[in-house]
């Protein structure tokens, strides 16, 4: 209702825009373009948050809930495929453990 509101005499003044309208006409359009965006960050914020808490126990997020962090981070391996091991690996370790020493104290 409000932002209804606020689009009409946004272009109500673009067109006293065309029109040539005086210059204190001309700086409401900055305020109302201001309000508006100011009206649809609250909607959009209040929408985001809803969905997070719908989706709080899903498995995955929207790409566009999930955090930004950096290209990088985001394409690092996670921690579980940072522990596998190769199956070489594993045979080697089975095959040759660290050999134990007893140390004089």
């Amino acid at each position: 209702k409000e932002l209804e509101k606020h689009k009409d005499e946004l272009a109500g003044l673009r067109i006293n825009k065309v029109a040539g309208g005086n210059a204190a006409k001309l700086a409401k359009i900055r305020v109302n373009r201001k309000a508006i965006a100011k009206y649809l960050t609250v909607v959009h914020q209040k929408r985001r948050n809803d969905i997070r808490s719908q989706l709080k126990n899903a498995q995955r997020l929207p790409l566009d809930l999930r955090p930004k962090l950096t290209r990088a981070i985001r394409q690092r391996l996670t921690k579980f495929e940072r522990r596998q091991k190769t199956t070489r690996d594993l045979k080697r370790e089975q095959n040759f453990p660290l050999r134990k020493y007893a140390l004089r104290a």
